[in-house]
């Protein structure tokens, strides 16, 4: 009965929130660009260079930083990280700028997935395959540790990471590279459990990917359509049910996988089928709900970006990732657009401002838990 009451509390906060007055322009842009996730170019930052716009004039949720510019030179160090003092110098003046709980974030997994290499002074890391084969909870609780102090010294207080998809050696972009922990549900939870309690312990927030699962896949959605109808199981689901019902998963990151026995119309960011109905009603989540990159192919040769990002918030994401740091380009006005979008369709009731709400109300207590 209890459970029941406060399942209705939560639909009827979330009903009277969907029919909430439009605030001022200004407030909404605001609260749209905190749903945001982006990226630029450059080591260093001053008041002319793009970072300065996205922090304290828009006002974005969370800047992802990354070590290469694969939309440039692609080689080492072309990006945001060429070292350990460097980063923490630019980071400390992203936090100057911004006047609300900054989240800055970096894909750093360990292994072959690691923005903070030991090219720049940091410690090596081990991959997640090498912990779940090693299977000793000492072994992954210190290389865990390890990883999360240096990117909170360096200022990183989100990790885009534990992988907690299943380990299939023929998925290209995960198993093939060790990205995995394990095949086993069990395994998976465990790990990821000790990756993010020490994280935790350290000021930096975890995030699960790639939900509803990705490891079954035989090809990479950053370039292109990937159906995971005939593979994919609902044993993927477990590592992201154990973990959630553990209270061990601050923000969860989205896979742009279609799959037909879930939602026979929409890939899994875009489905409201996958993100409210499995992840939100099924599973009782209500962390943050971060998309994959919206500008990889899987998205973009299949929507406009309107509609991808129209479509990502009604399913139920809270906020949506544009790297600027993919195969499909470096646009410096991006994030303004994307705030244009939200905003319009707010506006004309593509988007019920309640979900604004909501995902601002997610983000902000994430943010306050690692500032």
């Amino acid at each position: 009965m209890k459970r029941i009451l406060i399942t209705l509390a939560i639909v009827l906060t979330a009903a009277n929130s969907l029919f909430a007055a439009l605030p001022a322009d200004s407030v909404l842009r605001r609260q749209a660009a905190r749903m945001l996730m982006v990226g630029f170019r450059g080591n260093t930052v001053d008041e002319n260079c793009d970072a300065y716009r996205y922090v304290h004039d828009l006002h974005v949720g969370c800047i992802v930083l990354f070590d290469v510019d694969l939309t440039g030179t692609g080689k080492i160090g072309s990006r945001n990280v060429t070292s350990k003092d460097q980063l923490a110098t630019l980071t400390s003046q992203l936090y100057g700028w911004a006047d609300y709980p900054l989240l800055i974030a970096a894909d750093q997994e360990g292994g072959r997935v690691a923005r903070l290499k030991p090219q720049y002074g940091y410690r090596k890391t081990v991959s997640a395959e090498y912990l779940g084969t090693t299977n000793s909870e000492d072994t992954t609780r210190y290389y865990s540790r390890l990883l999360a102090q240096e990117m909170k010294e360096s200022g990183v207080n989100v990790n885009l990471a534990p992988v907690v998809d299943v380990l299939n050696p023929k998925c290209p972009p995960l198993g093939a590279i060790q990205r995995c922990f394990g095949a086993d549900a069990q395994t998976i939870a465990r790990h990821a459990g000790w990756f993010v309690d020490e994280s935790a312990k350290q000021g930096v927030a975890c995030t699960l990917k790639h939900f509803p699962g990705h490891g079954n896949a035989t090809s990479d959605s950053h370039y292109g359509f990937v159906d995971v109808t005939a593979t994919w199981t609902e044993q993927e689901l477990e590592p992201f049910r154990l973990l959630i019902k553990q209270g061990k998963a601050p923000f969860i990151m989205t896979a742009h996988t279609f799959n037909r026995n879930i939602d026979p119309d929409y890939p899994a960011t875009l489905s409201r089928k996958t993100l409210t109905g499995l992840l939100r009603n099924k599973l009782h989540y209500d962390g943050v709900i971060m998309t994959d990159d919206l500008y990889m192919e899987a998205i973009l040769d299949n929507y406009s970006t309107e509609r991808a990002v129209v479509l990502a918030i009604n399913a139920g994401a809270d906020m949506l990732c544009a790297s600027n740091n993919i195969n499909t380009g470096f646009e410096a006005d991006r994030p303004a657009k994307l705030i244009d979008i939200i905003v319009k369709a707010v506006k004309e009731g593509r988007i019920p401002y309640g979900r604004i709400l909501e995902a601002n109300r997610r983000i902000d207590r994430a943010a306050r838990k690692v500032q």
